[in-house]
């Protein structure tokens, strides 16, 4: 689920780690992010149809898409999320709603603006790995407009709420691939999903239920450091004010340079 990225040489490298976390019960900060005992792997991710509302985010602008992102239901109409650690100041990045194998000139969007929570900008805080990026393209017209509809923003879901998570492993070409589970929260607040093989490049994967995302896999580590659990940084009020911010049209924030999730 983690994306780590490093600027070196004038070359972006990308480094993914899916091996367990040699200890599970902490996170950057140090504090535990252990879950319940019942919180135990319920589903397997499996290939699913693309879903228009949701694509893959291409960091350098390259074939390589990185992480994954969700379109919003936005006045503005050309608003998505996905988390924070998956956007870089200085490194042009692009979106495809709905990606399958790929992607036409015309379904390209470039990401303009980068919006940030300022515990983001200033510690990189877990709870906080959530970005709002604003995008156009060339031709055109509006990415909700694309996606036919986007998605609503909604509170972090309470324990056992059933959620559809669905993301793009990290790679070149390919489809979605998506689970349905249930949440656990971790003493810290941060929600969790058991669900096996949400590997890396799914980070920034909305979490849905209904037409409304109530978290995202980002988070302690970027997400876990075990692709059999995931993580979400809450959803409060800051997102809500974060989307606000957004579609008001201003200019976006600086991203951190450089990344890493600590696995």
């Amino acid at each position: 689920m983690r994306v780590r990225a490093v600027l070196a040489s004038g070359l972006l490298a990308l480094t993914v780690g899916c091996a367990g976390d040699p200890d599970p019960g902490t996170h950057p900060s140090g504090d535990s992010t252990a879950v319940s005992e019942q919180a135990v792997v319920e589903k397997t991710a499996t290939p699913v149809p693309p879903d228009r509302r949701v694509g893959a985010l291409f960091l350098g602008a390259g074939d390589l898409h990185t992480c994954s992102a969700g379109v919003l239901d936005s006045a503005s109409e050309n608003l998505i999320l996905t988390a924070a650690h998956c956007v870089v100041e200085g490194i042009d990045t692009t979106f495809v709603a709905g990606f399958k194998d790929s992607a036409d000139e015309p379904d390209i969007w470039k990401v303009d603006a980068v919006f940030l929570d300022p515990r983001w900008i200033d510690s990189q805080d877990p709870l906080a790995d959530f970005a709002i990026l604003r995008v156009s393209r060339d031709g055109g017209g509006s990415v909700r407009a694309e996606a036919g509809g986007g998605l609503g923003l909604g509170p972090s879901p309470k324990p056992g709420t059933a959620v559809e998570v669905t993301g793009y492993p990290m790679g070149v070409g390919g489809g979605p691939i998506g689970c349905r589970a249930t949440t656990e929260i971790t003493p810290e607040g941060f929600p969790s999903l058991p669900c096996e093989g949400l590997v890396g490049g799914t980070s920034g994967a909305p979490w849905v239920s209904g037409s409304t995302i109530i978290g995202l896999t980002g988070g302690p580590h970027g997400g876990g450091c075990d692709e059999n659990l995931s993580f979400s940084p809450p959803f409060d009020d800051a997102v809500v004010a974060l989307r606000n911010r957004a579609e008001a049209g201003g200019p976006g924030d600086t991203a951190p340079a450089v990344l890493d999730d600590d696995c």
